[in-house]
């Protein structure tokens, strides 16, 4: 049996094909098409797969950049709460050594044991451990711990400024306020009040007290003060007078000599002559006189004193 090709125009010459060659060439396109359709399978996924991995590649690179991005601002966070803490760090130690400063001049003028209030080295403390809240602390506790301390030390140094205004007040009133003895070394021979004159024998007012001494002995200015006279007076020979405000004037008379004029200041305890024997005198001494408002008071419980009380 075979199979006739008829061909479409009516000039062509139809064909014997064989059944042998008609079963071939039907076997050869059943196996071509398969084929065809595997190949083009093949190459379709093979394209697809090559896009995915490109997408996957893309997808990837986009979140590893999104990540980077996000840990350099990160570190920018961390690195500026760095620099504040530093610079927070920085402004409380130089508050600290201001206070130290402080602490350490007041304990001068309170005239405290420099042992008793030691601003160089840590206070003591102790106790029993307990659980370590650092590791359970953030950055936020940690910056509120930062503002606790800064307050208590603007209290601190509130607190210090008051005390220290009240000693500098105090030591200012005790500068000022005549106490002390008069000269560097000697011992009372005349007391203030009625007395026999030393020249007449008659009952005599004796408004100073009189400390006798070596000659050329200092005299020492019991209070601070402005130097108003500085010279001769009669009576009073050489002499120098102090005007310590709030209504005191002290005077030193029978001076060898005088170290001071009219104008200086003077400070608690400062040489202002030499004792001697000049004026209405019988021999080395100074006559000391305290005046308030302008009327003389017993000196002798200015001289006892050594301080305001």
């Amino acid at each position: 049996m075979g199979i006739i090709l008829i061909p479409k125009s009516s000039k062509g010459v139809a064909r014997r094909v064989s059944r042998r060659a008609a079963l071939l060439m039907i076997s050869a396109l059943l196996l071509t098409v398969p084929a065809a359709t595997l190949f083009t399978g093949y190459y379709l996924g093979l394209h697809n797969t090559a896009e995915q991995k490109e997408m996957l590649s893309a997808g990837l690179r986009a979140e590893l950049e999104q990540q980077r991005r996000e840990l350099d601002a990160s570190k920018q966070r961390a690195q500026e709460n760095i620099n504040a803490l530093t610079l927070r760090l920085a402004q409380l130690q130089s508050r600290v050594v201001r206070l130290d400063a402080m602490g350490e001049r007041l304990t001068e003028m309170a005239q405290l044991d420099k042992g008793e209030f030691d601003f160089q080295t840590a206070p003591a403390q102790g106790g029993p451990a307990a659980d370590d809240l650092l590791a359970q602390a953030d950055l936020d506790d940690f910056m509120a711990s930062f503002q606790d301390l800064s307050k208590q030390l603007d209290d601190r140094e509130q607190q210090l400024a008051v005390l220290e205004s009240m000693l500098m007040t105090r030591n200012l009133e005790d500068e000022v306020f005549p106490a002390g003895f008069p000269a560097e070394k000697g011992w009372v021979s005349s007391f203030f009040g009625t007395r026999t004159d030393p020249f007449t024998g008659r009952p005599a007012r004796h408004e100073g007290v009189d400390i006798a001494g070596k000659l050329g002995t200092k005299i020492l200015a019991v209070a601070a003060g402005v130097v108003t006279w500085s010279g001769d007076r009669y009576g009073y020979g050489t002499m120098v007078e102090i005007n310590h405000g709030n209504g005191y004037i002290t005077r030193y008379a029978h001076h060898s000599e005088n170290l001071v004029e009219v104008g200086d200041t003077v400070k608690k305890g400062q040489a202002i002559g030499l004792m001697g024997s000049s004026g209405r005198s019988t021999g080395p001494h100074v006559h000391f006189e305290v005046l308030r408002h302008g009327r003389v008071v017993d000196p002798i419980k200015y001289v006892r004193s050594s301080a305001r009380r």
